[in-house]
């Protein structure tokens, strides 16, 4: 008996469910939320985007969040070089072709699902991956059976929704579809797990468990603040007092985006038509100020510097 047999390692490195290697498709924040995440636990990342311009962009901000680790005595630079290492961009699909699981993690501040978008970008990634790679899409208002019908074996994708803030939420959620097979769920949950990440599964809903429930907290929150009930920041407040939360929904609607929050408001009223995920007047009139939270400086609250610093909707009581 040889060594690695003895000690069980041989089957480990021969076992076909290994994951050795994970494609991205789409690196915008998430996607690249998601590739250093993935490549700091060892695994080989493979990130694919529009353009070979778009690539050497994308990794420059991988380099630049890094470095922000350093500066907070999160990472060492032998650190980094190693992350790094384990990453490559391209814009070819052809680099996918040895990844065990490739997610789509496509971003885009256009409304609705993208659907037909995403089928065919499955299409792209099936025409070029093993046969047994599993294809998954970063899913917070959409199903995966809806992308899964574009493939030649709709039985490989299942869906995954890590929430942010991706680098410190500690559960995914996974949504198998009507022909995810057991071998595609054993596969993501794995991939979770070497993550460090506990799985959980629900059955696929538009929306999932985190998103059906945060919308109707933001909308609750901004009917409160129409009525002239209280200010923003004493909601926040009470909110967070008296939930638990560390996080009130202002804060949190700033945090996501609020074109990000509009879009999924939009997506779950037209697939429930119910009126607690009916898109705030409030919500809309700040998208279209381009008040869009934290990123822009301006949403809910105004920032400097990351900084809360008032906020941009005033509260007079009578």
């Amino acid at each position: 008996m040889n060594q690695l047999s003895e000690f069980g390692l041989g089957n480990a490195l021969q076992s076909k469910s290994s994951i050795h290697s994970v494609g991205i498709v789409g690196c915008g924040s998430v996607g690249q939320e998601l590739t250093l995440l993935i490549a700091k636990s060892g695994i080989e990342v493979v990130f694919v985007d529009v353009s070979d311009e778009r690539v050497k962009e994308i990794e420059i901000c991988l380099s630049h969040r890094l470095d922000d680790e350093i500066n907070h005595w999160g990472m060492t630079s032998s650190e980094k070089r190693l992350v790094l290492s384990r990453i490559k961009g391209t814009a070819d699909y052809n680099g996918l072709s040895d990844c065990d699981i490739v997610i789509e993690a496509i971003s885009s501040r256009k409304r609705g699902t993208m659907i037909e978008v995403r089928q065919d970008l499955f299409r792209q990634i099936e025409s070029v991956v093993k046969e047994d790679t599993i294809i998954s899409s970063q899913l917070s208002t959409l199903i995966i059976s809806d992308l899964a019908n574009s493939l030649k074996k709709p039985e490989r994708a299942i869906g995954i929704h890590f929430i942010d803030p991706i680098a410190k939420t500690q559960i995914v959620e996974v949504g198998r579809g009507q022909n995810s097979s057991d071998y595609a769920f054993k596969q993501i949950s794995r991939l979770c797990n070497m993550l460090k990440r506990t799985v959980v599964a629900v059955n696929e809903s538009p929306g999932n468990i985190s998103t059906r429930m945060i919308i109707p907290f933001i909308n609750d929150a901004c009917e409160l603040l129409s009525e002239g009930v209280a200010s923003i920041e004493d909601i926040d407040l009470t909110m967070k007092e008296a939930s638990g939360h560390h996080i009130g929904p202002f804060e949190l609607a700033d945090r996501m985006g609020l074109d990000k929050v509009l879009k999924y408001m939009d997506n779950l009223y037209s697939e429930f038509a119910e009126r607690k995920y009916k898109p705030s007047p409030i919500i809309k009139k700040l998208v279209r100020a381009n008040y869009l939270g934290r990123s822009t400086g301006k949403g809910f609250y105004k920032y400097e510097n990351g900084k809360v610093v008032g906020n941009t909707i005033r509260f007079v009581i009578d």
